[in-house]
């Protein structure tokens, strides 16, 4: 079951590995506001739920920018493979529960997955609501349609998308995944 795999930390550790490559690298393009600002890091913690216990504190940490320049001063986020926004859940979270929800195998019930996950259930139907109607009109959702299948429906989201990486992907699913959230933070 697709769930197992939020339980492997080494998951937890390559999308860590990702985002502190995304952040280096936008530290690197300089101040996306004023166009010749230094970034400095303006890091801070986060406290993620929905993950193995065992995790480093460090993967707790949203990478932030803020530039240099007198005058700019502006606060800049990197892409990210381990927060979606600023939900409180891992986005690795987020995007299995949904999946789960939305193809309801069996044992995968909304209370059940609320039991599993510890999600209240206002917490849930935000998530429904946002991949239902948010996201989908989203410019970020705009800007990589075009990158994938028509087959992907903005009906099934995100469901539909994931399952297009691990069909698309040809490796294991937890690579698919890993796939499939690069690909979200890269919008």
């Amino acid at each position: 079951m697709l769930s197992k795999y939020l339980q492997k930390a080494i998951l937890f550790s390559v999308l860590h590995r990702i985002d502190v490559d995304l952040a280096n690298q936008r530290r690197q393009e300089g101040c996306p506001f004023c166009g010749d600002g230094p970034l400095h890091w303006a890091n801070y913690p986060r406290k993620p739920r929905g993950g193995p216990s065992s995790l480093p504190e460090g993967y707790s940490i949203r990478y932030s920018l803020c530039c240099g320049r007198e005058g700019c001063r502006r606060r800049t986020l990197p892409p990210s493979c381990l927060f979606l926004g600023r939900k409180v859940y891992w986005s690795m979270v987020i995007l299995v529960v949904m999946v789960l929800r939305q193809a309801r195998p069996r044992g995968a019930s909304t209370r059940e997955l609320m039991r599993t996950f510890g999600i209240d259930r206002k917490t849930l139907f935000r998530w429904i609501a946002y991949f239902r109607d948010v996201f989908p009109e989203s410019s970020k959702w705009q800007r990589l349609r075009g990158r994938v299948s028509s087959q992907v429906k903005d009906s099934r989201l995100p469901a539909d998308l994931l399952e297009y990486f691990f069909q698309h992907s040809n490796c294991p699913p937890d690579e698919g995944l890993i796939a499939c959230l690069r690909f979200l933070a890269s919008g």
